[in-house]
């Protein structure tokens, strides 16, 4: 890991890198910040621990543990009817074509979207580009042209792409499941997770974009001359119009947190020590939630031309299905991820795992520079998931 990186740094290819990883019990510790980081100013500074990173869509495991922890205090159910929560998820239909007139031609839902279903991807709401049908909806009817910032309703105002609880798709459930958070508790996302994520773990150098507070603002990677409105270019592959485009607190890719901050967070539920969540309700972010008709639909994504991504360095015929937080292993791979190891990332360029039987969890994020080169970046965070492993298992060696 070390002289891939460091290799990678020295062709221009990224910046640096920040690596945190942990057993349950804190006595593996493995933290280091490579490379540097350019402020605005030109200025070069090493890479730091607690530099403060855009997390895209990792932000989906925070949002994750905020709704278990509403259905931890009775305001949720997994199971529920979200309809009087979010009636506008009430009323999408699902998109299945177009009239020869360009009318699309809509069918109405035939169960309500549940909050499993949000956390799963399986409630039929999708990105417009991840599907063809969507886009061509979005173009003709939400005015993707209108660059004003938009609430989570307003950016995904799409209809549904199938049944409810009858597919898998990536998409903005976990948007969607921030609303109906905001809606239960009656404050921000950010405030709901400050106060039962973050004081918890004494984590008090999070939040959600746009990042205004000054002290952060020193610390952000993002904020550079090749990103001087700190949208996160870089690990969305040169994008960062969504942040742009967003009002309010994105649930699915809008929170930015130190690497030191986020392998707390990690380490937490690996420890299943209470500080978030009940421990049963910790167990059952391990198990498989997916039903016949959408764990099918996910194998099917797995092995589409976009499963690389959805696979997120799993190999294609590795046993998978989806927890409450991330992709999950059904079966152990040697010398690496054992059964129930929940994993996701963030954008381009961010990694992060929980292997609860080998006692192991990490996040490897990985700064790189514009344009990003996306090939080689997957190779480096495929380094970081193997090479952490060989790392702990000489570590356990000298004990």
């Amino acid at each position: 890991m070390d002289t891939s990186f460091q290799a990678a740094i020295d062709a221009g290819k990224i910046n640096g890198a920040v690596i945190c990883a942990t057993d349950a019990e804190g006595h593996f510790v493995y933290n280091k910040a490579i490379g540097e980081r350019t402020l605005l100013s030109g200025e070069k500074q090493p890479q730091q621990l607690d530099d403060v990173l855009y997390l895209a869509s990792a932000t989906k495991l925070f949002t994750t543990i905020a709704a278990l922890q509403c259905v931890e205090d009775g305001l949720l159910s997994l199971d529920g009817d979200l309809s009087s929560i979010a009636p506008e998820l009430a009323t999408k239909h699902v998109l299945t074509g177009f009239a020869d007139d360009g009318s699309p031609q809509l069918d109405p839902p035939a169960r309500p979207i549940t909050l499993k279903m949000l956390l799963t991807h399986s409630s039929g709401t999708c990105y417009h580009f991840m599907n063809p049908l969507i886009a061509k909806w979005r173009a003709q009817f939400a005015d993707p042209q209108n660059d004003d910032p938009r609430s989570v309703e307003e950016m995904f105002s799409y209809p549904l792409i199938f049944q409810p609880g009858a597919g898998w798709m990536y998409g903005p459930g976990l948007d969607w499941a921030g609303r109906v958070v905001e809606r239960v508790t009656g404050g921000t996302l950010m405030e709901f997770m400050q106060k039962r994520i973050f004081d918890p773990l004494d984590i008090s150098d999070a939040q959600f974009y746009p990042v205004t507070r000054e002290d952060l603002r020193a610390r952000l990677v993002d904020l550079n001359p090749d990103d001087p409105g700190a949208l996160g270019s870089a690990v969305l592959g040169g994008g960062g119009d969504m942040n742009s485009r967003g009002r309010g607190d994105f649930g699915g890719h809008g929170l930015f947190l130190p690497g030191s901050g986020f392998i707390e967070v990690l380490r937490s539920l690996l420890a299943n020590d209470g500080k978030l969540l009940n421990t049963n309700i910790v167990d059952d972010m391990f198990q498989q939630h997916l039903g016949p008709e959408a764990a099918a639909s996910h194998q099917a994504a797995l092995a589409s031309p976009m499963g690389v991504f959805f696979r997120v360095g799993t190999d294609l015929g590795m046993k998978l299905g989806h927890g409450l937080g991330g992709l999950l292993t059904l079966e152990d791979v040697d010398g690496w991820y054992g059964e129930r190891t929940l994993t996701w990332g963030g954008g381009l360029t961010l990694a992060w795992f929980i292997d609860r039987k080998n006692n192991l969890c990490g996040i490897g994020a990985i700064q790189a520079t514009l344009p990003v080169d996306g090939e080689l970046v997957a190779e480096l965070k495929q380094t970081f998931r193997h090479d952490i492993y060989n790392k702990y298992t000489a570590w356990k060696g000298q004990q």
